[in-house]
């Protein structure tokens, strides 16, 4: 089934992990639709993937012609029918369960009876995401890592009712367009959230705690325990918004009062300190270029 996988969708592509995502499917040869509800969201990942790949021009990694062909698979559009098309649909929108499973019941009124969906949750239920459709065996979990142009790593989750054909399908996809993908259990948090939501939520406390100032808690993880991103940096990428959404998502379920958001996350988010996509988070920043570009 894999191979028959020649056009893929990516619902949520005016964001971080959606352009992150549909940066991987173009790289290794897939024609990919780039769908969001804004259009300005679109024009500005747009940009900035065009800046990541001229990025990876100048140092090297691919020639210009290259760089013109990938940009050449990729197109975009807010009209969620034009996805009907795709062999593979993945969502990567807001972490909400109601959001989410209401996007899948509507691709599945757009999309062929073969299309898989693919959901890029990174604490909810990929079983719950699919109860609100009428083909929960097409759905699959397949969360990427942030940057996911640069990560590797995607942890697919079978959900209760996902077909076996559908889960291998994917993750052959994932194999082929050079991820490295790991099965999971539909468990809240899967691996990686699991440990890095009360992580994160801990470098958040220290900083509100005054243990240290965010540069020097981010130096300290990377040099002693050989991180490559700081949790603070981490959570400045993927906002600050979204790490509160994590918690809420992850909190209920576990009741690791470590999960809990801490009261300084909220506050920042009140003040509008979003992270890198605001300018502001525990770090200030200039520009608007994508990571790793």
């Amino acid at each position: 089934m894999s191979g028959t996988i020649k056009t893929v969708g990516v619902c949520g592509a005016g964001g971080t992990m959606g352009a992150g995502i549909a940066i991987v499917a173009a790289r290794a040869g897939y024609s990919v639709i780039c769908y969001d509800k804004a259009e300005a969201s679109l024009a500005k990942a747009e940009k900035q993937t065009e800046g990541f790949f001229q990025k990876s021009v100048e140092r090297g990694k691919m020639s210009g012609a290259e760089r013109d062909v990938v940009l050449g698979r990729l197109s975009k559009t807010t009209k969620l029918s034009d996805l009907g098309g795709c062999e593979l649909v993945i969502e990567a929108v807001f972490e909400d369960l109601g959001v989410k499973r209401a996007l899948i019941t509507d691709l599945e009124a757009v999309c062929s009876a073969t299309t898989i969906f693919g959901s890029n949750t990174s604490t909810l239920s990929i079983t719950e995401i699919a109860s609100g459709c009428k083909h929960p065996e097409r759905v699959v979990g397949m969360h990427f890592c942030l940057p996911a142009q640069l990560m590797k790593l995607v942890e697919m989750s079978p959900g209760i009712l996902t077909s076996e054909a559908v889960f291998q399908a994917a993750w052959d996809w994932t194999v082929v367009s050079g991820q490295l993908p790991v099965k999971t259990q539909d468990k809240p948090g899967f691996i990686l959230n699991a440990l890095l939501v009360p992580f994160n939520n801990d470098a958040i406390r220290a900083v509100e705690a005054g243990v240290c100032d965010a540069a020097g808690i981010d130096t300290a993880i990377k040099t002693g325990l050989g991180y490559k991103m700081g949790p603070l940096e981490l959570i400045d990428l993927i906002g600050l918004d979204t790490q509160i959404r994590l918690c809420e998502a992850f909190y209920p379920v576990t009741l690791d009062p470590r999960a809990a958001c801490p009261p300084l996350l909220r506050r920042m988010v009140a003040a509008g300190q979003l992270g890198r996509k605001s300018g502001r988070g525990f770090y200030v920043y200039s520009g608007n270029t994508m990571f790793g570009g």
